[in-house]
């Protein structure tokens, strides 16, 4: 509850350790007879000082569990709630994240993408260049879904509550691909297009909190727009969802000049209705 109540830190950007590293822990400290003072170190746990990378907050199972609880009921007040779709993600992945992660190994292009951990930020990204690129192109493509839809990918929280430092840019990196299933599935950012998105995300990721987002989105849809999501969206984003090869495979950084329509039939995705 500590951990629920304290104030959120706001969306502070940091790299995650390089594959392979976590934070080091201090040394184990010596009580007053010379060895490990037990006490000692537990409070070190308690003031956080076993962080497995820049920003990661230990939670027991049932403060996950109360995490959870509280982030779904939030998310599904105001699904605009990123922080809590954010906490949610993180709090209900522990299945999900780990089967991520084998498929992105199990894979060259996947495998490069662990070891090299590239991160889409502004900082990382020459929008210049990417403005430049031909019409049609992923990186142009992509920035004209930023400017349309008044997005930035900064604003993509940093994992906390994720008790491995890969599944934490496992999760890291799925948010940051986030806004490219739009520009791939040709969907904006509003209530219908981002239900599309979840129901697409929640076959080819598994994650709990897609499912929820998939399955609850649409109460606060119109009924003309239920219909065409039932008719048109959800049957086409399923049927890619389950067609298209893992979406965390693809090193989009490299691909930028890529044709969005190719990159779409490289990976299985339909064309949208």
């Amino acid at each position: 509850w500590r951990v629920w109540a304290s104030p959120s830190p706001g969306p502070v950007p940091h790299p995650l350790l390089p594959a392979g590293r976590a934070r080091p822990s201090h040394s184990e400290p010596r009580g007053r007879d010379g060895r490990g003072g037990e006490e000692e170190n537990e409070e070190e746990k308690e003031e956080g000082w076993h962080q497995l990378y820049p920003g990661h907050i230990p939670t027991s199972p049932l403060q996950k569990a109360l995490l959870a609880a509280g982030s779904a009921v939030m998310a599904l007040y105001d699904p605009y709630r990123h922080d809590m779709v954010a906490v949610l993600g993180e709090t209900t992945g522990c299945l999900a994240l780990p089967n991520l992660r084998d498929k992105m190994k199990n894979h060259p292009e996947g495998y490069h993408i662990l070891q090299e951990r590239p991160r889409i930020r502004l900082s990382t990204l020459d929008m210049a260049r990417l403005q430049g690129l031909p019409d049609g192109s992923l990186g142009r493509e992509y920035v004209r879904f930023l400017e349309d839809n008044k997005v930035s990918p900064d604003t993509r929280m940093p994992p906390k509550f994720v008790d491995d430092e890969e599944l934490a840019y496992v999760i890291q990196r799925y948010r940051e691909v986030h806004d490219l299933m739009h520009t791939l599935l040709g969907m904006p950012t509003n209530m219908l297009g981002e239900v599309v998105v979840k129901w697409f995300e929640a076959v080819q990721t598994g994650l709990p909190m897609c499912v929820l987002g998939a399955a609850f989105g649409p109460v606060r849809l119109s009924t003309r727009k239920l219909q065409v999501l039932a008719t048109e969206l959800v049957p086409w984003a399923i049927q890619s969802g389950l067609n298209a090869s893992c979406v965390l495979n693809v090193y989009y950084e490299q691909r930028w000049e890529q044709p969005v329509e190719s990159l779409r039939e490289e990976l299985g995705i339909f064309p949208p209705p």
